[in-house]
């Protein structure tokens, strides 16, 4: 059979051949045999002697010789400005300090997991404590990581079903990576989470298997009158009804005898909170509670 328009069809692949490489026309329809075709098929072409100048016209000096080839240059340096950076780790126990030095948080690098209910003031009060310290300290919100997701974000206002709940382990786990990254650099972290002591598992547990055994709890709990008079004043997704705020701030209420650290900050400000939490967590340091 042959084709009538077009250019040949390369051979097909057979098994043990390899792939068609150099494959061509006109190796499928070879012209008229020339002696010595064969060897132009390994040496290339006869080289073609240039034509000769016009009649009248002087014959131009023959130019430069080409310089040989030479060997191409090794490549040079990454001036990229990549600075390798240490893998990050699951965060240890932080070690206590001697008994003729007191612990001093503000100076230490420490990972710290703020935990209330919506409304208790936790991310304004991360936010000043990482913005007050002498170290460099990152603030990780679980709620900003949590709306990453943009198209097919999962709003608990609509109700909690499996895809919420997927998407609050996802955002755990990635503020946990990020958490054991900075802390393997020497930033400190806090985080803040809304966590139920009635949830081990994927709560308080989730969190020191994403971060490490040496993550510093502490309970963010004002009163319910001061949680709803917050809440109230938020917008969008992050406002909550009545009802809702009132029962997780009753579900936390647990944390009352677990022997986490807990704060009142009904009448506190945020800058007298950061420094309570500073107190708290200088005890955790010397003492680390068991969780």
């Amino acid at each position: 059979m042959q084709h009538a328009v077009g250019s040949p069809l390369p051979p097909p692949h057979q098994p043990g051949h390899g792939p068609a490489i150099g494959w061509s026309p006109a190796a499928q329809h070879p012209g008229p045999h020339h002696p010595g075709a064969h060897l132009g098929a390994h040496q290339g072409p006869a080289p073609v002697p240039p034509p000769p100048p016009a009649p009248g016209y002087p014959v131009p000096p023959p130019g430069p010789a080409s310089p040989p080839p030479q060997a191409s240059a090794p490549p040079p340096p990454d001036t990229t400005g990549h600075v390798p950076l240490p893998p990050g780790a699951p965060v240890a126990m932080p070690s206590a300090p001697s008994a003729a030095a007191a612990p001093d948080p503000s100076g230490t690098t420490l990972a710290v997991l703020l935990i209330g209910p919506a409304g208790a003031g936790k991310t304004s009060v991360a936010k000043y404590w990482a913005d007050h310290r002498r170290v460099p300290t990152a603030h990780i919100s679980l709620d900003d990581v949590r709306e990453w997701v943009r198209s097919g974000f999962a709003d608990p206002q609509s109700g909690w079903n499996d895809n919420s709940e997927a998407q609050y382990r996802l955002a755990r786990r990635t503020c946990g990576f990020a958490a054991r990254n900075f802390l393997a650099n020497g930033i400190s972290c806090i985080l803040d989470d809304a966590v139920f002591p009635d949830r081990p598992v994927v709560g308080l547990g989730g969190w020191k298997r994403h971060v490490g055994p040496g993550l510093l709890p502490v309970v963010l709990l004002p009163g319910l009158d001061i949680v709803l008079e917050r809440n109230a004043e938020r917008s969008g997704n992050r406002r909550l009804s009545d009802e809702e705020v009132a029962r997780i701030h009753g579900r936390m209420a647990g944390w009352y005898g677990s022997g986490l650290p807990i704060i009142d900050n009904s009448q506190l400000d945020v800058p007298e909170t950061a420094r309570i939490l500073d107190d708290v967590l200088a005890r955790s340091i010397a003492s680390p509670p068991q969780w």
